[in-house]
């Protein structure tokens, strides 16, 4: 069976900003199915229209997916993981909010997450491993976000110290360490 990853961009993104092209090909070199959705943003930005996207990618999801969220995609890999029937291998989250104060786009996100509520028991049900990468420098989420995240989650805290929002403002075109985490699974 062929291991499929997907990879979530935040709000205004798209699949050729970032990081994500270069894991992408790091990983389909190593024999990896990686799919980047472009999904609905900044207009018709919804947890709704999002989910209607990610169903043109459900037969990729199995106990074998790997799932990769960045800024508010990680937000949206949580809804994802609370809707999941059974789990997937692993859940990367970079620079995602979970409601700690401040967060540049507060409101925005709230509107995936009405009062940043999570369901974390089924949630932690649906993945083998959880990994969280955050900064102490990130402009848009405070460091604290990823640190209560790992901690709800009971998964991996990788502290990466002045990396910004892990983007490419930041310098982020290429991302070693999440490479190295993930072949290492």
């Amino acid at each position: 069976m062929q291991r499929h990853v997907l990879i979530f961009h935040g709000t205004g993104g798209h699949p050729k900003e970032n990081w994500f092209p270069w894991l992408k090909e790091k990983l389909e070199d190593e024999g990896y199915k990686v799919e980047v959705p472009q999904l609905p943003t900044p207009e018709n930005q919804s947890l709704e229209s999002w989910l209607k996207v990610l169903k043109k990618y459900q037969k990729y999801i199995n106990q074998d997916t790997v799932i990769i969220g960045h800024s508010l995609g990680g937000l949206f890999l949580l809804r994802v993981l609370e809707r999941l029937d059974s789990p997937i291998k692993t859940a990367f989250f970079v620079a995602a909010p979970v409601g700690i104060l401040p967060i540049q786009n507060y409101a925005g996100d709230d509107a995936f997450s009405p009062g940043f509520s999570f369901d974390w028991r089924k949630i932690k049900s649906n993945a083998a491993h959880f990994k969280v990468f955050h900064s102490d420098n990130d402009p848009y989420i405070s460091l604290e976000n990823g640190e209560e995240l790992a901690r709800h989650l009971g998964g991996e805290f990788n502290f990466i110290p002045d990396a910004g929002h892990l983007n490419a403002e930041s310098g982020y075109t290429r991302f070693p360490l999440l490479l190295e985490k993930m072949l290492s699974k």
